[in-house]
């Protein structure tokens, strides 16, 4: 696909793995000049040397963690064009009584406020400079009822928050715009599959594809919408998510029909 992002400065929150690695790798290719922010720094790291990227350590449950991380990479890099917000927390699947309250709310302070955070340092000097994209991770778990009470709620208020956001700034000349990705084989979802935390084959069955997404997938949607080919596209949540959003509805009628 023909972009303008090729030198453009991308940085990614969460890039040392899983969707975020892939963000990394893909805009590289590009020609883009990645910045990795992820809190596994020792990683980051290992990825910028190869990618002839730069590494910062970022935790964003820290409000300070982030603005120092921002201001390094402005400083020492340039100014960000694109951001991705991709750093992020999964839980278990548990009934409301049995997930603690620490673990709610160490999920909303990562995948809800961090992610405001990021957007908003990012984002403001976008808005001073009178360009730039920020692409948030949202999830699918946001758009429908599911056994996630603190990781659902969470990413749906990312969704809310996008669509704030791009009005917000939008006469500032910055888009603002979400992913969701469906059920992706990520680290952290292998992880929870070889726990017996998640059934793979409930995950696959309710999609239209029947499989899962892969992380580059999720890549290639953020860099549509990164570059000039997105242009008039702001506010928007896309699902990335195999079929997941329109066909878990055919269970009620048996299931989606087998391949033909």
């Amino acid at each position: 696909m023909k972009t303008s992002l090729q030198d453009k400065i991308v940085f990614v929150t969460g890039g040392a793995s899983g969707i975020g690695e892939a963000c990394v790798r893909l805009f590289a290719g590009y020609g883009c000049n990645v910045v990795i922010g992820d809190i596994n720094f020792d990683r980051a790291s290992t990825i910028a040397k190869e990618l002839k990227g730069r590494a910062v350590k970022i935790d964003v449950g820290s409000e300070a963690s982030i603005e120092a991380a921002v201001v390094w990479a402005e400083g020492n890099v340039g100014s960000i064009d694109v951001l991705v917000t991709s750093a992020g927390v999964i839980q278990k699947p548990l009934r409301a009584h049995e997930l603690g309250q620490d673990v709610w709310d160490r999920v909303v302070q990562i995948d809800q406020r961090g992610t405001y955070i990021t957007c908003r340092e990012v984002g403001t000097r976008m808005a001073k400079r009178g360009f730039g994209s920020i692409i948030n991770i949202a999830s699918i778990t946001g758009l429908r009822s599911v056994p996630l009470h603190a990781y659902a709620p969470a990413k749906a208020a990312v969704i809310s928050m996008t669509s704030c956001l791009a009005a917000e700034w939008g006469r500032s000349g910055v888009r603002v715009n979400a992913v969701s990705p469906g059920y992706t084989l990520t680290p952290a979802l292998q992880d929870a599959i070889d726990k017996g935390e998640r059934n793979i084959s409930a995950l696959t069955d309710n999609s239209a594809a029947g499989r899962l997404v892969e992380s580059s997938e999720i890549a290639q949607a953020i860099a549509f919408l990164a570059s000039n080919l997105a242009s008039g596209i702001t506010g928007v949540n896309l699902p990335v998510d195999v079929g997941w959003l329109t066909a878990g509805s055919w269970d009620a009628y048996g299931g989606v029909p087998k391949k033909m």
